[in-house]
């Protein structure tokens, strides 16, 4: 397996393994696996290479809480952190075997649980961001994206299986989505404080 080195739980899953991933991890796979995690504002990029057999997930955040709609947000500073995820993902699933010409994609998450969205002005908050971040990667990565469910103002839990490369998604309740919030707001904060302190190291959530 190809993972992050953080908090990731696996457990045997129907002759095969569940693998769940926290904020700021990663894991691709060739085996009979299921990839999950649990999103607030927080996005998840579901690759699959359906001819080399591999999948792979992320669970990222942008961690800039207001950014222009007018400009791309793929080369903003908080696009690097979006960008350094995806190619986290992206290089583990290649030394799986897959190969970037073939992925295909479905990405979820984006949820208003922050309460941060502004009123109409022309700026993106969190959840918004994350959601133009990944349309734009994609678009550019000449990646085709098979299905999406971003936005709205819940939380969602999703399970990502490889062979079939479908994706289970179930909303979270308004106490569920809650919780996911202040987790979200707290690995945003955090992140805002490390750039704050760090000119040139990069955290990556």
């Amino acid at each position: 397996m190809t993972a992050s080195k953080h908090s990731m739980r696996a457990e045997r899953h129907r002759g095969g393994q569940r693998v769940t991933i926290e904020p700021g991890e990663h894991y691709a796979t060739r085996g009979p696996e299921v990839i999950s995690t649990l999103l607030g504002s927080c996005v998840a990029a579901c690759l699959y290479d359906p001819i080399g057999s591999v999948i792979g997930m992320n669970h990222f955040m942008l961690s800039h809480t207001r950014y222009s709609r007018t400009l791309p947000i793929h080369a903003s500073e908080a696009g690097r952190y979006g960008i350094f995820a995806m190619e986290f993902l992206l290089n583990a699933m290649v030394a799986k075997g897959a190969e970037r010409r073939r992925l295909r994609a479905k990405v979820f998450g984006g949820g208003n649980v922050l309460n941060t969205e502004s009123d109409g002005s022309n700026f993106f908050c969190v959840g918004s961001v994350n959601c133009s971040f990944i349309r734009e990667f994609l678009v550019n990565e000449s990646i085709p994206i098979d299905a999406e469910d971003l936005g709205g103002d819940f939380g969602r839990v999703i399970h990502f299986s490889n062979g079939s490369y479908s994706v289970h998604r179930r909303k979270v309740g308004t106490s569920t989505s809650l919780k996911v919030g202040h987790r979200d707001r707290e690995i945003w904060q955090r992140a805002i404080e490390q750039q704050e302190k760090a000119v040139t190291s990069i955290d990556l959530w």
